[in-house]
């Protein structure tokens, strides 16, 4: 058990048995009251975001947990086989871990798996911004390439994105693996 206090944003705890990573953790001290911390944090299992506020001098658990960096090799089903940079082991990760950033996993990408102590995977961690392209997505006028506005087009990867009018079949740009948005276009 370690003091709420010694704990930061990216932690990940044990709370009422699942394990969550804490998102923001802010220190409190409302007035005549007793201070205490407000943490925002994020349900590794189900993905709910769950609000919590901490004496601050309450202990939590800390889970102890190990980085690996993982190649994304193929699909299977509805798991992602991913193998180790260092001993080139496979491992099957489930579709729910990764979450919507899935629809931008490409052959060779390197991610981040978070495990456990006990050895299961508690995380994903995606590359921030991705580069893809742009396989589908309908032609621009030049009176349409002139205005601000947006289309949908779909990626390599099979997702939609919805990119500047400006954008056309063939283009590589770079996407938020965040939020599924279009960032820029990636000259080549």
């Amino acid at each position: 058990m370690t003091a709420i206090s010694n704990i930061s944003k990216g932690s990940i705890i044990r709370f009422k048995g699942e394990p969550h990573i804490i998102e923001s953790l802010i220190h409190r001290t409302p007035g005549n009251l007793r201070a205490f911390y407000q943490a925002n944090m994020k349900n590794l299992k189900s993905g709910r975001n769950v609000e919590y506020r901490f004496s601050a001098t309450e202990a939590v658990d800390l889970i102890i947990t190990e980085r690996k960096q993982y190649q994304y090799l193929y699909q299977d089903g509805t798991d992602f086989v991913m193998m180790d940079n260092d001993t080139f082991d496979q491992i099957n990760v489930p579709e729910q871990t990764i979450g919507s950033a899935a629809n931008f996993l490409k052959d060779g990408i390197t991610l981040t798996i978070v495990f456990s102590d006990d050895g299961s995977i508690l995380d994903v961690e995606m590359p921030t911004f991705v580069e893809v392209e742009v396989t589908e997505t309908s032609p621009a006028s030049k009176d349409d390439r002139a205005t601000s506005g947006t289309k949908p087009a779909k990626v390599e990867t099979g997702a939609e994105v919805n990119v500047p009018m400006f954008i056309q079949t063939g283009s590589i740009i770079r996407v938020d693996t965040r939020t599924g948005e279009y960032i820029e276009r990636v000259k080549k």
